[in-house]
């Protein structure tokens, strides 16, 4: 009785290998962009995550005057942040201050950006001369501001002296009952052109065909705009109001140039609170605690916010 004997050359052994686990195939192939990717992942770790997880460290300790860690305290910080004179009035201007300057920014720029949606002329130029106060530097607009409002030599008061609005100077900037107003002001100001432009790419992106049949079922220009348009507005909302709550809750040289917080406590916010209390008052440590604070209060509003928006968002596709 023979036996066949059969060949095994390398082929049939490489035939016979079980293909690699799907896993293994899935892993390798989410690993492929790691290269291309490593170097932006390295300066976010190096310039975003490090920063954050020194600031949460050092929050938890006791840090001296000269800003060496002595020990850890728990959330002794914490609690003294919460015991600081007039820090409920910080938290009160600080939500004063989000809420009027992204309100009235969002009022405003829908109506500039329906208005530079039409076709007229000089449109282009308008667009352009729009997007300058965005431009240009904070600091140099909030310095021209604070000199505008000046109580001697200021621009604002010769102009409504001049119409008969006013019968004497007024010190904008030192009178707590306009100081905030006037700051408010010029948050607006600089934040129009940006969600503008967003709200304008939001109008061009909706189809004309919607407007001629809402124009066919005897729509009017407000029951169009309110049915369709802002409907269809709120990704393009979506995105400028959380840049803008992120931007406005962070915002430190409008107030500090105009007012550094002053008179009193009457402008601060929780910013610019951190930043006497890291830089006035050597505090580092409760500057720290008071800046994770910010960050828990900021990321919970636009979570909120963009969970809320989101939703109805996709209930106006379906």
């Amino acid at each position: 009785m023979t036996t066949a004997v059969r060949e095994t050359t390398p082929a049939s052994r490489t035939a016979r290998r079980p293909a690699p686990p799907r896993r293994r195939r899935r892993l390798a192939r989410a690993l492929e962009p790691l290269p291309w990717l490593a170097p932006s992942l390295l300066l976010i770790a190096g310039v975003v995550i490090y920063p954050v997880v020194e600031m949460v460290r050092t929050s938890l300790s006791d840090v001296n005057i000269s800003g060496l860690v002595t020990r850890t305290v728990g959330l002794r910080n914490y609690g003294w942040v919460l015991e600081e004179d007039g820090f409920g009035q910080v938290l009160r201007n600080t939500a004063v201050w989000v809420v009027l300057v992204v309100g009235l920014t969002v009022l405003v720029s829908l109506a500039l950006a329906q208005l530079l949606n039409e076709r007229f002329p000089g449109r282009r130029l308008v667009r352009w001369a729009l997007i300058v106060p965005w431009a240009a530097s904070l600091v140099m607009t909030a310095a021209v501001w604070k000199w505008m409002l000046n109580y001697y030599y200021g621009i604002v008061n010769g102009a409504l002296g001049w119409v008969g609005l006013i019968d004497e100077p007024r010190d904008w900037l030192g009178d707590p009952s306009t100081s905030f107003y006037a700051m408010v002001l010029v948050g607006v100001i600089v934040s129009v052109p940006f969600t503008t432009y967003v709200i304008l790419a939001g109008l061009q992106g909706i189809p004309r065909e919607f407007y001629e049949a809402a124009r066919v079922d005897g729509a009017g220009p407000w029951r169009t705009y309110r049915a369709i348009v802002l409907p269809l507005l709120r990704p393009a909302l979506l995105v400028g109001v959380v840049l803008n709550v992120i931007y406005v809750f962070n915002s430190f040289p409008i107030i500090w140039i105009m007012t550094q917080g002053g008179p009193g406590r009457e402008t601060d916010t929780t910013v610019t609170m951190v930043y006497k209390l890291a830089f006035k008052d050597r505090a580092i440590d409760e500057a720290a605690a008071l800046s994770v604070l910010n960050v828990i209060a900021l990321v919970l509003v636009v979570g909120v916010y963009v969970a809320i928006v989101g939703r109805r968002s996709r209930e106006v596709q379906l």
